[in-house]
């Protein structure tokens, strides 16, 4: 997570979750309530087709199959998108809370900014359906879903070093007078 502002990163912090914890939750989740065993690409797949961040208007289902952990034998079950945001609910809290924890860390003169134009939500991950809501309702702050959430993190990134040599003489002029105006 990110505040940006002026070309620059103003507040940043990282953490390591993303579509595979969620996926891991999901597997989890099969594992402790239906004692079935179900593959990463299983799990993706759920997350797809039924998975969501919020409730929706009209909740899905979706059949799995996996192995069943008692005989060994193959197995069906139907998931639900409610059962689904209960299996990754730990995780997502996980980056609400660091998204929480950034805007803290946000100077004051830029929170109403963030008010005004929102929150923008890129990468894989920002594709879960009713992610947007679910940080609206948490945060209370307008929250859209970038243009092309997939490819907008390397277009961004390809740009930033177009821009290298440019953004790299900004900041050696803005370091040379600070030095000058430390030095009087």
């Amino acid at each position: 997570m990110a505040v940006i502002s002026l070309g620059g990163i103003v507040v940043s912090q990282s953490i390591r979750i993303a579509g595979d914890e969620l996926d891991e939750a999901i597997i989890n989740y099969a594992k402790r309530e239906y004692k079935l065993l179900i593959g990463q690409q299983t799990a993706e797949e759920l997350k797809l087709e039924i998975g969501s961040a919020f409730p929706m208007a009209e909740e899905l289902q979706a059949e799995i199959r996996g192995r069943d952990m008692v005989s060994g034998l193959p197995k069906t079950v139907v998931l639900t998108s409610e059962e689904l945001r209960v299996a990754i609910e730990e995780p997502l809290s996980q980056i609400i809370d660091a998204i929480k924890a950034t805007l803290d860390r946000t100077p004051p003169e830029l929170a109403s900014d963030i008010m005004d134009r929102g929150i923008v939500l890129a990468g894989g991950g920002a594709l879960l359906q009713g992610l947007a809501d679910r940080i609206r309702d948490e945060t209370q702050i307008p929250t859209h879903l970038a243009e092309s959430p997939l490819t907008c993190v390397a277009v961004g990134s390809g740009r930033s070093l177009e821009e290298f040599e440019v953004i790299h003489r900004t900041n050696r002029a803005a370091g040379r007078n600070g030095n000058r105006r430390r030095r009087r």
